[in-house]
């Protein structure tokens, strides 16, 4: 009967918490709140992408110089080779 008893109640409890947490869920200060959090999130997503669009940046200035300078290179070598 003990045991009969203690599930009962617990169902009762898991009843009770399941209805007040989903009342805490949807309540204004919490809708507040995860609107909040998405906007941070948003924010942060910006962030990310800013510091992405830089690098992609500075990557192809690094690329298109070094594309320069082995093409001068090769037109040093060209030069040298026909004043000899």
């Amino acid at each position: 009967m003990q045991r009969c008893t203690k599930n009962v109640l617990f169902t009762g409890l898991g009843f009770l918490i399941g209805t007040v947490g989903l009342k805490a869920a949807t309540s204004e200060t919490a809708k507040k709140g995860y609107v909040h959090v998405m906007a941070q999130g948003f924010k942060a997503k910006a962030g990310y992408e800013d510091l992405v669009e830089q690098a992609k940046a500075e990557f192809d200035d690094m690329k298109a110089e070094a594309e320069y300078i082995a093409v001068s290179d090769k037109d040093v070598e060209k030069a040298e080779k026909a004043s000899k």
